[in-house]
């Protein structure tokens, strides 16, 4: 009598496929692949923006300046003009001002076109530095052009006992900066609250599964 022909060892049975964890899901980008890039501005346009917003910027900060200093008074006597002890402190007003308008307008607008200009890199930095210089020197101009009268012809002019208000003039140079450091000093804000380091291209492949035992 024949006997079945039985089978000895134990038939594999394919394994339902898993999708693997390493595995992005099909919408998102996966690791390692180049990021596209947004569509950077012209540069001619680019440029162009940036002066015509710190010229505007100047000419209205001028306007303050020359509309919002405090000005020493000087008395008017037999041997000219005086200025006293009260008077004296406020003979550094226009610096102040100056430096308080050109600091804080520089910060907004620095900030806002660093912002827009920031696909290119580096140069969005001299961008927007360069334009804040521009803007202090349009500032200092419109503000001499609006306020700056020379103080020997209405000391001669005055009589004794008037008042004669101070030229509106810078001192020093040194409020001019302003400018410079509040937009250098936005771009370096922002750069350093908006880093942040490029994910590694690494992918994972998912382990090969084990080999089922042989058949015999």
């Amino acid at each position: 009598m024949v006997e079945p022909m039985r089978h000895t060892g134990v038939v594999s049975q394919p394994e339902p496929s898993q999708s693997s964890p390493y595995l992005a899901p099909p919408s998102f980008t996966p690791f390692g692949a180049p990021v596209v890039e947004e569509a950077r501005l012209p540069w001619a346009k680019a440029v162009l923006v940036t002066v015509v917003v710190f010229l505007v910027a100047g000419v209205v900060a001028g306007w303050g300046w020359q509309q919002f200093s405090p000005l020493a008074q000087y008395t008017v006597d037999e041997q000219g003009g005086a200025l006293g002890e009260e008077q004296m402190t406020r003979i550094f007003g226009p610096d102040g001002t100056f430096t308080a308008i050109g600091f804080v307008t520089a910060v907004v607008l620095g900030a806002a076109l660093f912002w827009w200009l920031r696909n290119y890199g580096p140069w969005s930095v001299a961008i927007v530095t360069l334009g804040a210089c521009l803007g202090a020197g349009v500032s200092w101009g419109v503000g001499m052009l609006l306020g700056h009268d020379p103080l020997e012809p209405r000391l001669r002019a005055a009589h004794p006992g008037d008042l004669v208000s101070a030229p509106l003039e810078l001192h020093t140079w040194t409020p001019a900066a302003s400018w410079l450091v509040g937009a250098a000093l936005a771009c370096a804000i922002i750069a350093a609250t908006t880093w942040r380091a490029d994910p590694v291209a690494t992918t994972s492949q998912p382990a090969a599964s084990d080999p089922g035992p042989p058949l015999h």
